[in-house]
């Protein structure tokens, strides 16, 4: 696969150290029940918690490139707050500089009908929201070091289970299905600034699942991805599948280092997916079928999955094979709804963290051994997790 590097985020870039200041390295962990309507921040060094944030219902979590803040996104609750991490590094070129302070919970929510989908692209954040059919755009900066959540609002034209992302001047908002907005959407628009349509629909049949890495954006389609590049008008372009069985992608996950997308394809398959290769695509077999899988952003070349028999699995990107493997809980079947509780996983620096609903534990591994090296105990049912910290200098 092409190795082209990207330049790594600055929440896990490797910093040179001034002689005048000392090295610090910090992580935490934010963890959402699975029933009950409450975030928790963890220090991952010590297990302390260092704040619980009540939410108006149970949420899933995002974080952005910059590490500054964790989104919560409450379908039930209506409504998408964000939490300030406290962990700031700034980036100075030849070093870092971190700063560390306490979490806590933005004043400032963004309010709708069933928030679905958090995208964020250099800075702005596209919520949409599922009950309206809206996206609503604002400035991150302005949301976490002003309060200030006001929001571009644009109309899709009916409800439905879509997805906006924002691209410089120019927003891709996903076109519902006109006989049937309850399907999946058929396609994309672009929008200028002011909303107003630019081009033709890019169809996408019965989209779902969308991510970057670096500078390329990817939309899973039935019939392949739409590859979006580009850095005025973004540049649209079908990328169908091909030398794969029948199947689609429905969630994909962007590299980090390496530009490549990894992506579902069945229940107990993966596929590697480098648009700029003649033979994009390279499907990887899981022993068991999948539950969650995760890239990690300070190890390019490695991705984690969690399968159904309760081990984590590293995948080596570039071999295309599964390179370790432990076990971490007890099996969690992935017949039943999809909603049940069942184990999410974070990379925090040298090690990747599983959630244990059934158990109320946090079990961590370290990836040099893949070896479990500890547990954090937290009760209810510890559910969705993100991970923000890395190193830097203090003066």
């Amino acid at each position: 696969m092409s190795r082209r590097l990207l330049p790594l985020l600055a929440t896990t870039a490797l910093m040179s150290t001034p002689v005048f200041a000392d090295e610090l390295t910090a992580w935490r962990l934010f963890v959402a029940d699975h029933a009950a309507p409450q975030v928790t921040a963890l220090d991952l060094a010590s297990g302390d918690t260092l704040a619980t944030f009540p939410l108006a219902s149970p949420g899933v979590l995002y974080k952005t490139h910059s590490g500054e803040a964790v989104y919560v996104v409450q379908g039930a609750g209506n409504q998408v707050s964000a939490i300030a991490s406290g962990i700031a590094i700034d980036d100075h070129g030849d070093h870092g500089d971190i700063a560390v302070s306490a979490p806590k919970l933005i004043d400032a929510t963004v309010p709708g009908t069933k928030p679905v989908h958090f995208v964020e692209h250099n800075g702005k954040i596209a919520l949409f929201f599922d009950g309206e059919g809206k996206t609503r755009l604002l400035s991150e900066h302005a949301w976490i070091d002003d309060a200030n959540a006001a929001t571009t609002e644009f109309d899709s034209g009916a409800p439905h289970h879509g997805v906006a992302v924002p691209w410089g001047d120019y927003t891709i908002v996903s076109v519902p299905n006109p006989e049937d907005p309850t399907k999946l959407p058929i396609g994309v628009k672009v929008l200028d600034a002011a909303g107003a349509p630019v081009g033709d629909l890019h169809a996408c049949a019965d989209l779902h699942g969308e991510a970057s890495s670096g500078n390329v954006l990817a939309i899973a389609c039935a019939e392949g991805l739409l590859i979006v590049t580009g850095s005025g008008e973004p540049q649209i372009d079908l990328l169908p599948y091909t030398g794969l069985p029948e199947g689609k992608s429905t969630t994909l996950i962007g590299g980090t280092g390496f530009q490549y997308f990894l992506g579902n394809y069945g229940a107990d398959k993966l596929v590697i997916i480098d648009p700029a290769e003649a033979a994009p695509f390279r499907l990887v077999e899981l022993p068991t079928r999948r539950v969650h899988f995760v890239t990690d952003p300070q190890r390019p070349k490695f991705a984690y999955i969690f399968t159904e028999d309760g081990k984590l699995n590293q995948l080596n990107i570039i071999s295309g094979e599964l390179s370790k493997s432990v076990s971490v809980t007890e099996p969690y079947s992935m017949d039943g709804e999809w909603s049940l509780p069942r184990p999410r996983i974070a990379v925090a620096g040298d090690v990747v963290a599983v959630t244990d609903p059934n158990a109320s534990t946090i079990h961590l591994i370290d990836i040099a051994t893949f070896t479990q090296s500890g547990e954090l105990p937290l009760a209810g049912a510890p559910y969705n997790i993100v991970a923000i910290g890395g190193s830097g200098s203090t003066h």
